[in-house]
């Protein structure tokens, strides 16, 4: 036994969860035995609580077994190879879906009470249940918050079995779990007090979060999601596909150079720029390359080519209504931090900074005594071989510069709270250098 009840549980769970603190998180229980866990770890963190809600699909002769679950807005995550071994029928499995969808809906009514579910867009969402088990339940759980525009997901529960996060794939960019022991045979063995949560504990709960004080519903309202668009730009002979995201009142557009092949919808520079977007600070996440061109590995280490992407896409940019009169700053990934600082070195570039995390300076060769952009080198500790290239680079720029070591972070960032401290270095060092352009008259 590890907890006395859900509410120890949380307490437990939220003392691993500190470096959230700072990051306007938003806190999702699973209804309903998370929901006392989540009210916790919210009240800690002081963050908005709401509900996800799930339901597990029981097999019919043993409903405490998950064969899957269903969620909000049409999620569905099916475990085949439970359904295989209870020998469920599609009959069955149809007929306890439809009971559940039932049931998840008269919930829905009865916890928010006609209140719109909290904006999830551009944030990180922490999702949180009593225990994971099968983790049918916990998966669908992220993919609802997926759908429903999160930047970052991560998944915190006090207990699962040892090979927990194995059975959750790629739905979570991050897990954090307490305790997961060999001997795993079902949650409520490690609590003291496992009784059934009722609905008037969850809408308890919801209000309870709702009550706290007005400086945390304030926080929610002051991050309102900004306006965005899908784009097309043209550069050369083809077209890249871009999110343009800037907040009223910018005071400059942060173009994001995805290396290694990686694309507009990295996960890691989708929060970063989610956390530029709440600064006040617009973004374009846009692919350096055609899907086509993707293929050939070649290209993601053909440095020029990437910097004539963005250089053209700069361009573009600065003909756009919403970037008329701001600042441009470039943050570079990997391979994408070359093109940054290659693209930054031309004659007129005109960059107000440069930011390159976990990047490759290096591949800009002798170009890097021409950027004349304020440059910060955002590197993990544990990054050994990037770290040395770094360091190489940076004797290289002449212009103002500098090397931040996030300790304990390796390459990716994937640590708990690195990229956080990714976020809030890169934050300070494009609002520090970045001075909104006056407009003139005629």
């Amino acid at each position: 036994m590890f907890f006395l009840d859900r509410r120890d549980a949380g307490r437990q769970l939220a003392a691993r969860l500190g470096h959230l603190k700072e990051s306007e998180v938003v806190v999702l229980g699973l209804p309903r035995g998370g929901v006392p866990v989540a009210a916790e770890v919210a009240g800690a963190l002081g963050a908005p609580l709401d509900v996800c809600l799930v339901r597990k699909l029981g097999v019919p002769s043993q409903p405490e077994l998950g064969m899957g679950a269903i969620g909000e807005g049409g999620v569905r995550v099916i475990n085949d190879d439970v359904v295989r071994m209870a020998r469920v029928t599609p009959e069955e499995l149809a007929e306890v879906e439809a009971r559940e969808r039932e049931v998840m809906d008269t919930r829905a009514r009865r916890y928010r009470a006609g209140r719109e579910p909290v904006g999830l867009r551009g944030r990180t969402v922490l999702v949180v249940d009593d225990g994971m088990a099968t983790g049918s339940t916990a998966r669908a759980a992220c993919r609802i918050a997926r759908a429903r525009g999160a930047a970052r997901i991560v998944l915190a529960v006090p207990v699962a079995p040892a090979d927990w996060t194995a059975r959750l794939g790629e739905d979570a960019d991050d897990m954090v779990c307490p305790y997961t022991p060999r001997d795993f045979f079902a949650i409520g063995e490690f609590y003291a007090d496992f009784s059934q949560t009722g609905d008037d504990e969850v809408v308890a709960c919801l209000e309870e979060a709702l009550a706290r004080p007005e400086s945390t519903r304030r926080t929610e309202r002051r991050h309102a999601v900004p306006a965005d668009r899908e784009v097309s730009v043209r550069a050369g002979a083809v077209v890249l596909r871009g999110r343009l995201t800037v907040p009223e009142g910018a005071a400059g557009v942060v173009l994001f150079a995805h290396g290694s092949g990686s694309s507009r919808h990295s996960t890691r520079n989708r929060f970063v720029a989610a956390g530029l977007n709440r600064a006040g600070l617009g973004t374009l996440l846009f692919d350096l390359l055609t899907e086509a061109e993707e293929t050939d590995r070649a290209n993601v280490f053909d440095t020029g080519l990437l910097a004539r992407r963005l250089a053209d896409t700069t361009d573009w940019l600065r003909g756009q209504p919403e970037a008329e009169g701001l600042e441009v700053g470039y943050f570079g990934a990997s391979t994408g931090a070359a093109a940054a600082l290659w693209a930054a070195a031309e004659p007129g570039a005109r960059i107000a900074a440069v930011v390159s995390r976990g990047g490759r300076p290096d591949l800009a060769g002798p170009r890097l005594p021409a950027v004349s952009a304020p440059t910060l080198l955002i590197v993990g500790g544990h990054d050994q071989l990037v770290l040395g290239l770094n360091r190489d680079a940076q004797a290289r720029l002449r212009c103002e510069n500098r090397l931040t070591v996030v300790p304990g972070a390796t390459h990716l960032f994937e640590e708990p709270g690195a990229l956080e401290q990714v976020t809030e270095l890169a934050r300070h060092w494009f609002t520090g250098h970045m001075v909104p352009v006056p407009h003139t008259t005629t």
